[in-house]
């Protein structure tokens, strides 16, 4: 009797292991192991003491302005022995979120990021936190209460009325030497704008001081027409024949555009009309921002007045510095970054370009 009670346990436990075990493949596969945390969360690389591993996104590699800074940027990591991975954000906020993403799977030690849009630098400065990354943002300046959310955060770039304000200088001082700029002899300059993106800061800040310091001056104005051409020649090519068409080019006495690139599409269609060619009774001043080569080559050859100097080299090289002294866990002031560092901010001041000093600006 005792050895049939055995067998009957033996039997019973068989029964109920196969049981179980066919419950479980009826309840489908094993599951598998845990994915792995979002990017954001990751354990970034620690502090380096030797070369470090930069990862940057530009917000789009065919803006002439930020082709400079790339260029800038990748001497310095050289100079400093850092890898330095760079990625184009083809002009997409999400595109670039993932790329940060990337960076921190890749076990980056800094980042340095360029905004599409720097009012939605929050999620990357949110990404970087939770990482204990840190980041550096340049040339689009993010909201000041995105930057206190963490405290490993720094943002390099210039105070854009600065630029606004040496616009409007040049213009000022142009129309005072030449009098025949007042094509319809009101005293009031009758002026087309050509903008950046709707919203961004220096684009505003460009609009407003430019005409601002005229009006500061005393020399009355009057918009005839103004519209964004998002910093792109092309786009500014297209909305200055626009402009030209519906008020006619005699009407037209001053162009503002809040980049190099944009002006040289209004000169581009100005040329199309016989204008800004060589010919003095067919001229109309134009100004930019940024002092691109070819914004400087325009200016060689006469066909762009002035432009203002935002100044990629040394933007380029502080943020780089940040970037590599904050990855080593050193402290960011002005002897370890090279540069004067407010807080959280680190401003390279623009400068003036006019005739009697582009040359110094030229390669």
């Amino acid at each position: 009797m005792k050895k049939m009670s055995n067998a009957l346990i033996i039997g019973i436990a068989g029964v109920m292991t196969f049981s179980l075990a066919a419950c479980g493949n009826n309840s489908g596969p094993a599951k598998s192991p845990a994915a792995p945390p979002p990017a954001q969360t990751q354990a970034a690389q620690p502090p380096a003491t030797g070369p470090i591993k930069i990862g940057s996104a530009i917000y789009k590699f065919d803006d002439t302005f930020m082709a400079g800074v790339r260029a800038a940027m990748t001497d310095r990591a050289n100079a400093l022995g850092d890898t330095l991975n760079i990625s184009d954000s083809q002009n997409v906020q999400a595109t670039q979120n993932d790329q940060v993403d990337n960076f921190i799977n890749q076990g980056v030690n800094s980042l340095i990021i360029n905004p599409v849009d720097p009012t939605a630098a929050a999620p990357i400065i949110a990404k970087a936190k939770a990482a204990s990354l840190p980041l550096v943002l340049i040339n689009r300046m993010p909201a000041d209460a995105d930057m206190q959310t963490y405290d490993r955060v720094w943002y390099v770039g210039a105070h854009p009325e600065e630029s606004g304000t040496a616009q409007g200088q040049i213009i000022a001082d142009y129309w005072k030497a030449h009098p025949e700029t007042d094509k319809n002899k009101d005293g009031v300059i009758d002026y087309v704008m050509l903008t950046g993106e709707p919203g961004h800061p220096d684009a505003v800040a460009r609009t407003k001081y430019s005409i601002q310091t005229l009006t500061d001056a005393g020399i009355k104005v009057k918009e005839l027409a103004s519209d964004t051409a998002m910093w792109d020649k092309v786009k500014a090519t297209d909305k200055m024949a626009a402009f030209i068409t519906s008020l006619g080019i005699a009407s037209i006495e001053v162009v503002f555009a809040n980049n190099d690139d944009m002006a040289l599409g209004a000169i581009a269609a100005l040329q199309a009309q016989g204008y800004n060619k060589g010919d003095k009774s067919k001229y109309i001043p134009v100004v930019g921002v940024d002092a691109t080569a070819p914004g400087l080559a325009a200016m060689k050859d006469g066909s762009l007045l002035g432009t203002v100097l935002n100044d990629a080299v040394n933007q380029a090289k502080a943020a780089v510095n940040i970037a590599d002294a904050a990855g080593k866990n050193k402290e960011i002031n002005d002897a370890n970054v090279g540069y004067k560092v407010e807080g959280k901010y680190v401003w390279i001041p623009y400068v003036k370009v006019t005739q009697d000093n582009y040359k110094d600006f030229m390669s």
